[in-house]
């Protein structure tokens, strides 16, 4: 099946699920989906680990929530600057760490998420360990009421198809092209003329732009802004999602994303909610071990492998 026939069919079932399924747990799916997808720009298509990805994904939604309850701003322009806040970030965070290699960066790019997790966890306007609580989903164009979970489910839709877009289009731009030679052989790339640093910094600035945009998105679908969402934990959960779903595929991101928050919501309501991490922690290890690939990566290669 090409690509395209697939992604009709995918966006048939998106627009159906609310009537199958429970719209919030359909949003935070597509939310983390998105999240994920913007860390796999990073990691699966220019090769970077990122250890402190969760700070875009608070940073954009502190900023939509605050804006929103006190500015009394529209969710649009909310997450709106919820994304400039989270690409600003990524900006300056982008030229510290770029410049660094393997677990150096990774590391770089925790202490810096450490930091700004101290910064939110103090500064008066985020509500320190309470967050910001009953954030008003407010009016779509001043007359689409979000706090019904139906049209909100919609308008997240909608901002993750565009997500998705913007991802999609660029990794098969020449831009795209080139983070994959990157990934593939840096000295290569180097000694063709690409001044590296630029484009790795170029793709961090993306990655935390749609991060932002995915946190922004998730503060009115839950009405909160919280430390959870910028604490490493949430960085390692990114981590996994994207290896369980598929690092460097398309699809993968949201496969995983769909993989384990779905996992994660069936566990919270029985006996095992609270070895949760334990659990995340032995599937993170089984994939390690048995499929690298990762569940779309491991069915591209079975029907390659028949179909070819």
């Amino acid at each position: 099946m090409k690509i395209s026939k697939l992604s009709i069919v995918l966006l048939g079932v998106a627009l159906v699920a609310p009537f199958v399924m429970y719209p919030v747990l359909l949003m935070k799916i597509l939310c983390f989906a998105l999240f994920a997808s913007a860390f796999n720009l990073l990691l699966g298509f220019v090769g970077l680990l990122s250890f402190g990805h969760a700070i875009f994904l608070g940073t954009g939604g502190y900023v939509t929530g605050y804006l929103v309850m006190n500015s009394g701003l529209s969710p649009l322009l909310g997450i709106l600057a919820g994304t400039a806040a989270a690409a600003a970030l990524g900006a300056v965070y982008g030229k510290l760490s770029v410049k660094r290699e393997g677990i150096y960066f990774a590391m770089v790019t925790l202490a810096l998420a450490q930091l700004m997790f101290f910064v939110f966890l103090q500064a008066p306007f985020t509500g320190g360990e309470n967050g910001l609580q009953g954030i008003p989903r407010g009016f779509l164009f001043g007359f689409i009421d979000l706090s019904d979970n139906l049209n909100m489910y919609y308008f997240v839709l909608a901002i993750f198809l565009f997500g998705f877009w913007v991802i999609n289009r660029t990794i098969h731009s020449p831009f795209g092209q080139v983070l994959k030679a990157i990934r593939e052989n840096e000295p290569r790339a180097t000694s063709l003329g690409y001044n590296v640093n630029d484009y790795k910094w170029a793709a961090f600035v993306i990655s935390a732009a749609l991060s932002g945009l995915a946190g922004s998105t998730k503060t009115l679908v839950f009405q909160l802004a919280s430390l959870t969402d910028v604490h490493w934990h949430m960085s390692g959960e990114v981590v996994l999602m994207t290896l369980v779903g598929g690092m460097g595929t398309i699809f993968g991101p949201l496969v995983g994303a769909a993989a384990i928050v779905g996992l994660q919501n069936f566990l919270s309501g029985g006996e095992l909610g609270n070895y949760v991490h334990i659990i995340m922690g032995l599937i993170f290890i089984v994939c390690v071990l048995a499929f690298r690939s990762g569940i779309v990566g491991e069915i591209q290669k079975i029907v390659k492998r028949n179909f070819s």
